[in-house]
């Protein structure tokens, strides 16, 4: 009986710990849907009502859909850790399968750079104690969601203080790159649909590729963090722009690891850029002390 007290109350006290969480349905009027994201909330947020809390926006790549940082790393308790070890709120948004969080020249339905900007930072601010501000914002995300991230933070240096990218699609046109039939095929089925032909619209892949961005990314001046694995189809796009981020003097953290395309290289890859976005926070006055 002792021993049955004691485990309980261990297990309460961890409880009372640990980050819960939320799933919080995100209507678009701009795309007449209603989307959910998963809201992860540091223990510390019960507790500390005064406080107004960072916020990390974690996407997830093509394929997925919003509850993918919470269902698919092998660690599921990741997201918990980071969120009560940093003291940050940690919102995953919806972006479909093949969206690249833009606002679709041919699909009207497909509108997520507005609903990422305009319509989920208000909603999350409203139901939360944010820190309402670009310099409590942060951004990262994989794959698809890293080009998300390193996008959005370019056009949107408003929203954001820092942007990450792990093994990002950088780049979405296919100037620089040799596509075999298989691969062309593909591109026709997946992206086609939402982001039109690029022999009808070569600029919209060009102007919206990230590695082109990279004299608007210099002028935001906003820390950077990406990384890719050494075993990654997407590790040269990522050194391109690397290069290209060195040659205009743009300072970032870029990193290179042992991995391929997986879900055991994000976990991995993840508690850096948290690591980095926390110094970024820290600087800018808008972590709650632990």
């Amino acid at each position: 009986m002792r021993n049955f007290l004691l485990l309980a109350l261990l297990l309460s006290a961890f409880s009372a710990r640990a980050a819960r969480v939320d799933t919080l349905a995100i209507p678009s009027a701009a795309m007449s849907k209603t989307y959910r994201a998963a809201v992860v909330l540091p223990a510390s947020y019960a507790k500390n009502k005064k406080a107004n809390y960072p916020v990390l926006y974690l996407l997830h790549g093509a394929w997925g859909h919003f509850d993918n940082w919470l269902s698919k790393t092998p660690d599921k308790q990741l997201l918990h850790r980071l969120a009560d070890q940093y003291n940050l709120i940690i919102v995953n948004p919806e972006g479909e399968t093949f969206s690249f969080y833009l606002d679709s020249p041919v699909k009207a339905d497909s509108k997520f750079e507005t609903y990422l900007t305009r319509e989920v930072i208000p909603a999350v601010d409203q139901a939360y104690r944010t820190v309402r501000d670009r310099r409590g914002r942060v951004i990262s995300g994989l794959s698809m969601g890293g080009y998300g991230a390193l996008s959005l933070s370019a056009r949107h240096p408003d929203l954001y203080c820092a942007a990450g990218s792990m093994s990002g699609a950088l780049e979405l046109s296919s100037a620089n790159r040799k596509f075999t039939p298989e691969e062309a095929a593909w591109r026709t089925k997946n992206l086609s649909p939402i982001l039109g032909s690029e022999a009808d619209n070569p600029t919209f892949f060009s102007t919206n590729s990230v590695i082109n961005m990279v004299d608007q990314i210099h002028r935001n001046g906003l820390p950077l963090i990406f990384d890719c694995g050494v075993d990654d189809g997407l590790l040269e796009i990522n050194r391109e722009m690397h290069r290209r981020l060195v040659y205009n003097h743009t300072p970032h953290d870029y990193t290179e690891r042992p991995g391929g395309h997986t879900w055991e290289y994000w976990q991995a890859a993840l508690p850096y850029h948290v690591l980095f976005f926390s110094q970024v926070l820290k600087q800018n006055g808008t972590t709650v002390p632990l």
